[in-house]
């Protein structure tokens, strides 16, 4: 499989263009003059032009009809309608040449937007900010996805161009620099990619590559036919592309339970062993992790090293449900299905990963759900209390820190942080920000109307207690009140706060994280506000917890862990509201 086939290849005389266009009569690629393509039997055009460099611009036209841009392209100077940019991705000079990435099990994730991180917005700004990172703890830097997307602000999902990082943050050098500059560090940087849809602007595909596209459709469009080899090809070879030629050190794959599979071989299973032979072939550690409602645990394998069609791990949307009932009490939604026990609910993560592995869910249309987890490392599985997702599918964005008493968010840190799952923050998290993130993009007309109609509808109990109250995903001051306040970690209380992640991190480095390869599920129970949990560890140790996950003091439990104490208090005959104990023995 060559992932050349899409995109422009530079030559020694100057540039091999070629496009799938297979319900195209004829196609020009436009530089300084029309130059037409030649036709072959399988649907693509080619052409090689000479005396084509690097900062060439270019369109395709489509049988003299419409000009678009290469679907492939490299670089969009003005956006998703404009002219597409030759980049000759062996021209950086990286720094950092000898990276090779880390092992998953030493992964801790933040999750970050790159237009709301920083007050500037762009790649350059964020590399500022990564001495922050390693001093808390973090080792894997995660960007919401870059794809070129039209306007000037979006949380990213709504890509259009998949090889063309948006620049509204900056150029190719300007990403590559900060990853670079992160592997200088020893953090790995991670980028969220969207293979289940396209986004709604600027994409031109059904014009020229219909087979692009099946009957069936996805929550945000028509799905993708990977049945399709040409189509398989060219989200194989962008995967491989971010890995490649920007050194990603590895990809979330969004909501891939919407991906309709209908070939043999699932595209999921293609593109984990294209990643393989990447990994294989440059020595490199590249780690591929899935967001899944379906909780499919064979899917995954966070041993299986270079993958060979596993994935290393899942968002654990169970995980953070169980804590947001119980930190907020909220029911509505996906919610519901938390209701029954969530102690309970929240031990059985702890035990075995998911909390539905084959029950029945209501939220998802009285249907079973999952698959049984617990054989599987607990490093497959990545745990976290707040993320883009569970923030700004909000009707205000607002965060947890503005929803349910700092005891108990401290509380849930101290688990999330310690125990043995991959932990997860989101950008500010790490000292409590209250920054919302709301929904916010950037577009133009019907689209625009469409969207504001959309949000309305689905929020429609806030609008009607709220009015204008409820962020306008098209204005910008909606995008201005996601940017990141810096002051709050240096004053109360995000001043303490990070100093609890900086010290519950440094524990997980110090501890934790050199006994998690080879370690196992053990097992959780729930009393009541009385939580227990174990693991075994890797070194063969145990590993312990014991926690009150209540606002009244509690009897300690009568089966004292056994070992060193290694975060919290000394166990006493009660257990004080909301504390945390671990223990390794």
């Amino acid at each position: 499989m060559n992932e050349r086939h899409f995109g422009p290849l530079l030559t020694k005389d100057g540039a091999l263009f070629r496009l799938w266009a297979p319900a195209a009569k004829r196609v020009d690629v436009l530089l300084d003059k029309p130059h037409a393509l030649s036709r072959g039997d399988d649907g693509w055009f080619t052409a090689e032009i000479p005396g084509v460099a690097a900062g060439a611009r270019y369109k395709f036209r489509i049988d003299d009809e419409i000009d678009v841009p290469d679907p492939a392209s490299a670089f969009q100077p003005d956006d998703v309608f404009g002219p597409s940019e030759v980049i000759d991705h062996d021209a950086f000079q990286w720094r950092a040449a000898d990276w090779r990435g880390r092992p998953w099990h030493e992964a801790v994730v933040l999750e970050a937007h790159v237009g709301t991180f920083t007050s500037e917005g762009t790649y350059r700004a964020i590399i500022d900010r990564l001495d922050h990172l390693v001093e808390c703890g973090i080792t894997a830097l995660e960007l919401m996805p870059l794809a070129d997307f039209a306007g000037t602000r979006n949380w990213g999902y709504d890509g259009v161009l998949w090889y063309a990082p948006d620049s509204a943050y900056g150029r190719p050098e300007d990403l590559k620099a900060l990853i670079d500059a992160a592997h200088q560090r020893g953090l790995m940087v991670m980028l969220d990619v969207v293979y289940n849809h396209f986004g709604p602007e600027g994409n031109y595909l059904g014009r020229y590559a219909p087979d692009f596209f099946t009957d069936a459709h996805t929550p945000w469009g028509s799905a993708i036919d990977y049945r399709v080899e040409q189509v398989r090809d060219f989200a194989i070879g962008n995967a491989v592309h971010w890995l490649r030629d920007y050194r990603f050190d590895g990809l979330r794959l969004d909501a891939v339970n919407t991906i309709v599979e209908a070939g043999e071989i699932p595209i999921l299973h293609d593109l984990s062993v294209a990643v393989g032979k990447l990994a294989a072939e440059t020595g490199r550690h590249i780690n591929m992790v899935l967001e899944n409602s379906d909780n499919r645990a064979s899917l995954l394998d966070a041993t299986e090293d270079p993958p060979r069609g596993k994935y290393r791990g899942q968002w654990n949307d169970d995980y953070h449900h169980v804590w947001h009932v119980m930190l907020t009490g909220e029911a509505q939604g996906y919610y519901g299905d938390y209701q029954r026990s969530p102690p309970g609910d929240l031990a059985r993560a702890l035990a075995s990963g998911y909390v539905y592995q084959g029950e029945v869910s209501t939220f998802w249309g009285g249907i079973p759900r999952g698959e049984p987890s617990g054989a599987l490392s607990p490093t497959s599985f990545v745990n976290f209390l707040q993320n883009h997702d569970q923030i700004g599918n909000r009707a205000f964005g607002d965060r947890l820190e503005s929803l349910a008493d700092p005891r108990a968010i401290e509380a849930a840190l101290a688990i999330t942080l310690l125990a043995p799952m991959t932990p997860m923050l989101f950008m500010g998290e790490e000292w409590g920000s209250k920054a919302p993130f709301p929904f916010f993009c950037d577009f133009r007309g019907d689209l625009a109307h469409a969207v504001r109609k959309g949000r309305r509808e689905e929020y429609a109990w806030a609008y009607a207690k709220y009015g204008d109250e409820v962020p306008d995903p098209l204005d910008q001051s909606t995008f201005q009140s996601a940017v990141l306040d810096w002051t709050e970690r240096d004053r109360e209380p995000g001043r303490t706060r990070l100093a609890l992640v900086r010290s519950l991190l440094a524990m997980r480095r110090r501890e934790i994280m050199p006994r998690l390869a080879g370690a196992s599920f053990d097992d959780a129970q729930a009393d009541d506000a009385l939580l227990t949990a174990h693991w075994r560890m890797g070194d063969g140790r145990r590993l312990s917890l014991t926690a009150n996950l209540g606002d009244r003091e509690i009897p300690a439990p009568k089966d004292r862990p056994a070992g060193t104490l290694v975060w919290g208090s000394a166990l006493g005959d009660n257990l004080p509201p909301w504390s945390v104990c671990w223990h390794i023995g």
